[in-house]
């Protein structure tokens, strides 16, 4: 069995904690790992609205066929993605993911502005709050990040993420089949391609005992899986949401904080107690910032002294960074680049970026 992945846990709710340790803490992880397990006690994102997405993407996931394709994913990285539409990793993928996937953009008023199924139309408003306690949970830390890296001002990243303000920021469910019903896999297969995240920051939440979250380590340059409960959890009474620092992130400031690779495997090199033969469902947020957003220099000495690592092949894309970019892309730029590079059917396989 391989080991797990090392990466710290971290409490940044809890009572009297002090603001300055959290935020040096958090980024000494996204530093050293792009990945971070933030404690879940319910005081940002209650158990209830967790355990209601889960509901939600299940009843969603089992809908009619018809009225999952009625819903589409566009363009505008919004909608239904059926087995193997997403291609994560297109450079090794044999065939694209082994995966169904539904994003949900804003919602206005409690709905959606979107196509949904039928089956979760009820369901709306309970989304459009949890969607909102996730970009608040989000802003909360890119507040942190401020705080630790020295930005002035401290709010310099939060400011970028408004949650009024269009974005790329999407609410996404995924859903794996067990491999008992996937016969056509593969032993190189996987059940989602090698990558690493578009937008600044991901929450992912997940379900006790389901396996297959893998990252390439950086210390090592070898995959290791992600436990759900990592070992001090194991009696919380939600498991801890696990954050990660997206490509937008890392290059906003200039490769500093690490963006890792990543993947859904279907191998039975899962932590203790966690296994791959079941479905697997996940809820992940991903948050970007306002569309409009320059990506231009970080107000942080810290970030503008930082010379680069080493690649070790588990960090982002490696895009040079905007201290040295003559042009200055905004934050809705860097996503159309990243979506073409993933859906190749959407875009057109001639469309593709190299």
């Amino acid at each position: 069995m391989a080991a797990t992945a090392s990466i710290p846990i971290i409490d940044i709710s809890a009572e009297g904690v002090d603001q300055a340790w959290v935020a040096k803490e958090l980024v000494d992880a996204a530093v050293e790992y792009g990945f971070v397990y933030i404690k879940n006690a319910g005081r940002d994102i209650s158990s209830a609205q967790i355990e209601n997405a889960f509901n939600v993407s299940r009843v969603l996931f089992d809908s009619p066929l018809e009225d999952k394709e009625k819903c589409k994913i566009e363009k505008n990285n919004q909608g239904w993605s059926g087995m193997h539409t997403e291609t994560l990793d297109p450079k090794t993928q044999r065939v694209g993911d082994f995966k169904e996937g539904f994003n949900f953009g804003p919602f206005a008023n409690g709905k959606a502005t979107q196509p949904i199924p039928p089956s979760i139309e009820p369901h709306q408003a309970q989304l459009a709050a949890f969607r909102a306690a996730c970009h608040e949970l989000c802003r909360k830390l890119l507040l942190l990040f401020g705080i630790g890296l020295g930005v002035n001002p401290p709010d310099f990243f939060t400011s970028a993420h408004s949650p009024t303000a269009p974005s790329g920021s999407i609410l996404r469910f995924l859903y794996y089949p067990p491999p008992s019903s996937t016969p056509t896999a593969l032993p190189d297969d996987v059940r989602a391609g090698a990558h690493s995240d578009y937008g600044s920051v991901t929450l992912l939440f997940r379900l006790r005992g389901q396996a297959g979250l893998e990252i390439l380590e950086p210390r090592t340059g070898s995959w290791a899986p992600v436990p759900v409960n990592p070992p001090g959890t194991e009696d919380d009474q939600q498991p801890p949401i696990l954050v990660n620092i997206g490509d937008l992130l890392s290059y906003w400031t200039n490769g500093l904080l690490r963006s890792t690779v990543h993947r859904v495997a279907f191998s039975n090199e899962a932590a203790p107690g966690e296994s791959s033969t079941e479905p697997r469902y996940s809820v992940v947020y991903f948050c970007h910032p306002a569309d409009a957003t320059p990506l231009a220099p970080v107000p942080s000495e810290r970030v503008k002294a930082f010379q680069g690592r080493e690649d070790d092949g588990s960090s982002g894309k490696g895009y040079s960074n905007p201290y040295r970019e003559p042009k200055v892309l905004t934050a809705q730029e860097h996503l159309q680049m990243r979506l073409r590079e993933t859906y190749l059917q959407l875009y057109g396989e001639g469309e593709k970026k190299e």
